[in-house]
């Protein structure tokens, strides 16, 4: 009796991978919005260019005018103030709500309510009002004689008033911002450094701030950049900062579009340059948790010089 003797197929021989012919994978959804996008940037440039309305002449004239300038530097003077006087009281605000002491931290809660639930204008109007509540501010005994009494007006002054109205709007929002970058820190560094004698206000200076700025820079630069914008309310107090002048000169020669134009273009530069500086503080202070940052933009433009250059 004879078996038959099955043959199997010789394997097929693998091709080269190299030999392989890659398909990139067809995105037609995706190129047909990029397509459309592109569109719409192109027709509002163009409408930039064209439109006779946008009067970029008047624009040209306007945009380094020493009015404009001088009104740039008193919007910056205003951010500058408030945001170093309301990071300060902030802070202090803030170390008053973590406190045990259930007098402070009512205190700190109730300012924060109260400043967060009212307007900036109005409390901006309020104090360029504070004259009409007490006409003198004195320093003496509480509850007792006055030693020394000036004059409402004279001590505090339009700018002051816009200074102190800025300054407590700001510090219950940065307040807020620093309590929540020291709930961030591990409790557990604070203990240790408790149990090694190390004071409690060093452990604060040393240990908690360096590590809660990671997670207090974000929000406060996003603060800050609001509040810079934000600084275009004190013209109800008849201020000469930058929204205010602007309003001044379009008032007189009616060119209220490219006066517009000239307030948002200083806006966006003054912004982009905070911006900017965000970026670098927050790299800085990164470094305790990354060793080997990603390159900056001026880096990774130098490397595509060498490269091409190469």
């Amino acid at each position: 009796m004879s078996s038959d003797t099955i043959t199997e197929p010789a394997p097929r021989a693998v091709e080269d991978p190299a030999a392989l012919k890659i398909v990139p994978t067809r995105h037609y959804a995706r190129w047909a919005a990029g397509a459309a996008v592109v569109v719409l940037v192109a027709q509002f440039v163009h409408g930039l260019a064209t439109n006779p309305v946008w009067e970029w002449n008047v624009f040209r004239d306007y945009v380094f005018s020493e009015t404009i300038v001088q009104a740039v530097w008193v919007t910056l003077q205003l951010t500058a103030y408030a945001t170093v006087l309301g990071f300060l009281l902030g802070t202090v605000i803030a170390f008053m709500r973590l406190s045990r002491s259930p007098v402070l931290s009512t205190v700190a809660w109730t300012y924060i309510w109260i400043f967060r639930s009212i307007p900036m204008i109005v409390q901006l109007v309020f104090w360029f009002n504070l004259s009409a509540l007490y006409e003198e501010l004195g320093l003496g005994i509480p509850f007792g004689p006055v030693f020394l009494s000036v004059d409402s007006n004279t001590l505090i002054g339009t700018i002051g008033a816009a200074v102190i109205g800025l300054t407590l709007h700001q510090a219950a929002y940065a307040a807020e911002i620093v309590r929540g970058g020291v709930l961030a820190v591990d409790h557990g560094q604070l203990e240790a450094a408790a149990a090694l004698g190390i004071p409690r206000l060093r452990q604060i200076r040393r240990i908690v701030l360096p590590q809660a700025m990671r997670a207090i820079l974000p929000t406060a630069g996003n603060e800050i950049i609001g509040l810079l914008k934000g600084t275009s309310v004190v013209y109800v107090m008849s201020i000469g900062e930058l929204f205010y002048q602007v309003q001044v000169i379009y008032g007189r020669n009616g060119r209220v579009i490219p006066l517009l134009l000239v307030a948002t273009a200083w806006y966006v530069v003054l912004t982009s340059l905070l911006s900017i500086a965000q970026y670098y503080v927050e790299r800085r202070y990164a470094r305790g948790a990354d060793r080997t940052p990603p390159p900056t933009p001026l880096q990774r433009a130098r490397r595509l010089v060498t490269k091409e250059s190469t």
